[in-house]
């Protein structure tokens, strides 16, 4: 029996340790075959730059760039420094979101990707909400001096009686 379990337990780990390292090694190698597109800032403000750059194609490699998808249509991708890089500008018509941008070697036909974000205001610049919060409730200080003299002036009569009122209770007088 014990024997068995010995031999049950030791071919289930095996195939663990066979499992679990095929998927490891056929990702890295499909990683470092299909490589990454990257762009450069990763998020743009409409009708700002962007740059595109990718190892995938090769040293010297040039590539096709597609970024239709935020409205930008067809750029080149040339030798850079250690790969290849191209320059589209982002159309001001761009509506916020995360947009795809493809690149297609030249050379190999390889397909990259690489994603682009679109926002409405740059990473560093603060918003700040504008206008009036609709409660249903007024201000203190209305836009009329007239009504804000009378409301004043019934919360002084409204204080004014109530204290006389307690002043005669407090005496005895009674109402």
């Amino acid at each position: 029996m014990r024997r068995t379990a010995r031999l049950l337990t030791g071919t289930a780990l095996a195939v663990a340790a066979v499992g679990l390292a095929s998927p490891a090694s056929a990702h890295a190698g499909e990683a470092a075959a299909t490589g990454r597109l990257e762009v450069y800032p990763s998020s743009v403000v409409p009708g700002e730059p962007a740059v595109a750059t990718t190892e995938a194609c090769g040293e010297g490699g040039s590539a096709a760039g597609d970024a239709s998808a935020v409205g930008a249509g067809t750029f080149p991708l040339a030798p850079d420094e250690g790969g290849t890089a191209g320059r589209f500008e982002v159309p001001p018509s761009a509506q916020p979101g995360t947009y795809e941008i493809v690149a297609t070697c030249g050379g190999s036909g390889l397909r990259v990707t690489g994603d682009l974000v679109v926002t409405l205001a740059s990473a560093g610049a603060q918003v700040y909400p504008k206008g009036s919060v609709k409660t249903g409730v007024g201000g203190a200080l209305g836009p009329d001096p007239v009504q804000t003299a009378a409301g004043v002036a019934a919360l002084a009569v409204a204080a004014a009686g109530g204290t006389w009122l307690l002043h005669r209770r407090a005496r005895g007088d009674g109402i």
